[in-house]
């Protein structure tokens, strides 16, 4: 391919296609062109996660992540709602099973009202039955604004649009990126098909963020690594157990937010996700494994700090991607009746956590300028709520960095 871009996105998932979409959409004459090593959009973590439009009441207020999350949840409903993508606006309860948990769960409404969260209350154990008939719980909060969605339809419909507005932007499916290299002021990407030109690189790699990063000649101290969640669904005759959106209060020493139940936009039901390792990045089934990303998760010293600081919690997700009886248990502490004839194994999805050397993880969203690229380096959940505005964080950021006009 000779044609020169002017703005070459790696990536694929919904980060990139929201960031294709904004810089389209602000620079309608420019020629974009994005590339996606697998065969189709949304292949990873955007279309294996739970489908869920988060409202912004976990995230520390101030923090990247609440600004984005709660702005971008807008423009994620206003997106959907023009173009047609399934959505549904349904709300959530997050349910105090024990007292202890009330002290969290109230900082968790806090959170909520410092983020603007709107229409968030505080509910007690009669108005959890009215909401989820099925649920047990000793306190909760009503959260109206938490929603559904198809994220890979939205990911595939905001490239759609912004591809309309100039004819001259590409996406190039199959289109492993293996090397990147600065000549003469412009970026040099080399698939197995072809090498691509672009004036300006932007980088949206999920799992392999930083494995890009370094192709980028970026010195990157801390390394992604992998987590499988694993689901289970709702059978049908049980599917009436759970009328919308129902977390359990996150454990503030655990780096995720629990075994939670979800209606999903088809009308399924899923039940989780636990976290355990992955042997490999892109794995999602138990078995799959990975030499060279196993030994490069295991060689890593924030990995095994992440593992010490965490064991118990480990152990327990573990025993529980095995045991179908530890996951159901788990379940029950919300909806005690749910029987094991409930439930079927489903889905997996693998999220990229960017660990420090002594194991924590990044807590909030880092995007990364260096000489004529930008690196989106770590955007865990809530990144597929917040999408367009991370693209519109990155537009901004393209304009200033790369002097774009």
């Amino acid at each position: 391919m000779d044609k020169l871009h002017d703005i070459a996105i790696i990536g694929g998932g919904i980060v990139g296609a929201a960031t294709f979409y904004q810089l389209q959409k602000h620079f309608p004459e420019k020629s974009l062109v994005l590339l996606e090593k697998e065969n189709t959009l949304a292949k990873h973590q955007t279309g294996n996660n739970s489908g869920v439009i988060h409202s912004g009441l976990y995230y520390t207020p101030g923090s990247n992540k609440a600004r984005n999350c709660v702005q971008g949840r807008h423009e994620l409903v206003k997106f959907s709602k023009e173009y047609n993508v399934q959505h549904d606006v349904c709300g959530k309860v997050v349910v105090a099973t024990e007292k202890k948990e009330i002290k969290f769960l109230e900082k968790i409404y806090q959170n909520g009202i410092a983020n603007s969260t709107e229409g968030i209350e505080k509910i007690n154990a009669q108005q959890i039955k009215d909401i989820e008939p099925h649920v047990n719980g000793v306190s909760g909060i009503w959260v109206p604004c938490t929603g559904i969605i198809n994220y890979a339809q939205a990911t595939h419909k905001m490239m759609e649009v912004a591809k309309g507005i100039n004819e001259d932007s590409k996406v190039l499916l199959s289109h492993e990126v293996f090397e990147i290299t600065n000549i003469e002021g412009l970026k040099h990407i080399k698939t197995k098909s072809s090498t691509i030109k672009a004036k300006y690189l932007i980088v949206c790699g999920g799992l392999q963020a930083d494995r890009l990063a370094k192709a980028d000649g970026i010195s990157l101290k801390e390394k992604v690594v992998g987590f499988r969640g694993d689901y289970y669904e709702l059978e049908d005759h049980a599917k009436h157990l759970v009328k919308n959106l129902i977390y359990p209060v996150p454990d503030p020493a655990f780096p995720f937010l629990g075994v939670h139940f979800t209606r999903m936009v088809n009308g399924d039901v899923e039940c989780g996700p636990n976290a355990v390792f992955s042997f490999k990045r892109e794995g999602y089934n138990k078995t799959d494994f990975s030499l060279s990303d196993t030994i490069d998760a295991l060689s890593y010293r924030g990995t095994w700090q992440l593992f010490f600081k965490n064991a118990s919690y480990g152990i327990n997700e573990y025993r529980r991607a095995f045991s179908k009886k530890l996951f159901l248990k788990t379940l029950q502490t919300l909806i005690p009746s749910l029987k094991m004839t409930d439930i079927k194994e489903g889905r997996a999805g693998v999220r990229a956590l960017l660990l420090s050397q002594n194991g924590d993880t990044k807590d909030d969203f880092r995007i990364e300028f260096t000489h004529n690229s930008i690196h989106v380096l770590n955007a865990p959940s809530p990144a597929a709520t917040a999408c367009l505005a991370i693209g519109n964080d990155i537009k901004e950021m393209a304009i200033r960095k790369f002097d774009l006009n």
